[in-house]
């Protein structure tokens, strides 16, 4: 009985695959699409402002494990390239074209 249980305990672990982890690298061009919007002129003055030098935003860039800079990078694909508005922002000047027509 031990035997045939020895014989099934061993066939089914060759016969599960085997899983292989590693590291995944990720495109290089990525963390320099990051670095490259980060130097852009607009965003480096508005980094500024909140203490921010274009330098130091460039070494955390470099800091970034993969993952957060593939995360960081499919987030400025998804940003519109005009700024587009949010539903609160077209719901706040909704209101407020409402109240201007109100008191005229």
């Amino acid at each position: 009985m031990k035997n045939i249980l020895r014989t099934i305990a061993l066939a089914l672990a060759l016969a599960v695959p085997q899983a292989y982890a590693g590291m995944i690298g990720i495109n290089d061009s990525e963390r320099e699409r990051v670095k490259e919007m980060l130097a852009r002129p607009e965003l480096a003055a508005q980094l500024e402002k909140r203490g921010v030098s274009a330098t130091d935003a460039a070494a955390r860039a470099d800091a970034m494990t993969p993952e957060e800079v593939s995360q960081l990078a499919g987030r400025l694909d998804q940003l519109a390239a005009g700024g587009a508005l949010s539903n609160q922002d077209l719901l706040l000047i909704i209101i407020v074209v409402l109240l201007v027509i109100l008191i005229i």
